[in-house]
């Protein structure tokens, strides 16, 4: 029986979006743990993995509990598990724990596997910041057999700066998204109508939607200043979420007056009814992965305007959005202006996206890692073999 040990800095990354994985392998016949702080309390994951690690980190990359506490942890785990495969994601998990195992990995008992779901330096980025985290991540490539990325820029970043060689960098458009669950036929109109009589909109009124959290880098602000700038009444703006920077951004849409056109829904469980009951979802940010909102808008063929960076350019491309660059008010407002303007084309954008997000399901990426995983672990027995026939002799 394979081993394989999936670990992340919060319970919800696997719970959220590494579920189908774990669920896949478990029944091709391999035994699946998982590592992340308090999983145990994480109902999803303690009924997904066969068995679950807690372990005390902060996602705050300077809190000394990452190496004081953390390292030791992973060492203790690690020992006992007997695994064929660490596969690490996010990146306090990442590091801590590839730093932890820098030196175990000689014996080459185990392989251990990083998915970038986006390097904290890319075009655009601060040039001190950017060579800060270049470094970080060349540092840590040592420790690491084999690295997985999820959008091209990354895949071209890696291969570039030589994060590890050419033949050990995969890449996957993205972790998946199920367009099973994301599919309009399976929204009627009803919860539709309910949605916008709940937001107070008439039939004429048009709605946008963002899906992000409230934090500098979504840039919420462009957006509400885009809506300013656009000057209709007939407009509106739905946020889904929450954050640190929620009251702010509040305060903010009184000064601009939008106070009866912008409307803050915090934490939504009916992500895709809003999505299909919106001309289009916005997404402003100055730094993204692949950016899951993204691809669930897709799914549902509502097409979206987004800053023209690495993975969101890569999910726009062949006509399924609007890219408009990072910090453009005046853009912004000219492609929700666009969207309003042209339903007919608006909507073969959003059959585009549904199309498009074919090569980006679920299924297809656990086939990917499939062959990812089986590579991997004949080249670790591959090695034993002959280390074993080397002690014979």
């Amino acid at each position: 029986m394979k081993k394989l040990l999936i670990v992340a800095t919060i319970p919800e990354t696997l719970s959220c979006f590494l579920a189908p994985f774990v669920e896949h392998f478990r029944s091709q016949g391999w035994q699946v743990e998982g590592m992340a702080q308090d999983i145990s309390a994480n109902a999803q994951c303690l009924s997904i993995f066969d068995r679950v690690w807690d372990i005390k980190w902060s996602r705050n990359p300077l809190d000394p509990r990452n190496l004081v506490v953390a390292v030791p942890r992973i060492k203790e785990v690690v020992a006992q598990g007997n695994y064929d495969l660490i596969h690490v994601h996010t990146p306090v998990a990442a590091f801590v724990t590839r730093y932890a195992l820098r030196n175990w990995r000689k014996s080459k008992q185990f392989k251990l596997i990083y998915t970038a779901h986006g390097f904290h330096f890319h075009s655009g980025g601060n040039p001190i910041t950017n060579t800060i985290f270049l470094n970080l991540e060349k540092l840590a490539g040592k420790w690491t057999d084999y690295l997985i990325v999820i959008n091209r820029e990354d895949e071209a970043a890696a291969k570039k700066y030589q994060i590890l060689p050419s033949e050990q960098i995969y890449y996957t458009p993205g972790i998946g998204v199920d367009t099973n669950f994301y599919n309009p036929d399976l929204i009627s109109s009803q919860p539709i109508t309910k949605v916008r009589q709940e937001l107070g909109l008439t039939s004429e009124d048009k709605l946008f939607l963002a899906v992000a959290e409230f934090t500098p880098n979504k840039r919420h602000r462009d957006m509400l200043q885009a809506l300013a700038k656009l000057n209709r009444s007939d407009v509106h703006l739905a946020l889904a979420g929450d954050g640190l920077i929620q009251e702010e951004l509040e305060q903010f849409t009184f000064q601009l007056g939008l106070q009866k056109q912008v409307h803050f829904l915090g934490f939504r469980t009916d992500v895709p009814v809003l999505i299909r009951a919106a001309v289009a979802t916005l997404l402003t940010s100055k730094r993204e992965g692949l950016p899951r909102s993204i691809m669930e808008a897709l799914c549902l063929e509502t097409p979206v305007i987004g800053t023209d960076i690495r993975g969101i350019r890569d999910l726009l491309s062949g006509g399924c959005g609007i890219l408009v660059k990072v910090g453009d008010v005046d853009g912004l407002a000219k492609a929700m202006n666009w969207i309003i303007e042209h339903p007919q084309e608006t909507a073969e954008m959003g059959k585009k996206g549904r199309i498009k997000m074919t090569e980006y399901d679920v299924r297809q990426i656990i086939d990917l890692y499939q062959n990812i995983y089986n590579q991997t672990t004949n080249q670790a027995n591959n090695y034993q073999k002959n280390n074993q026939s080397m002690v014979l002799k």
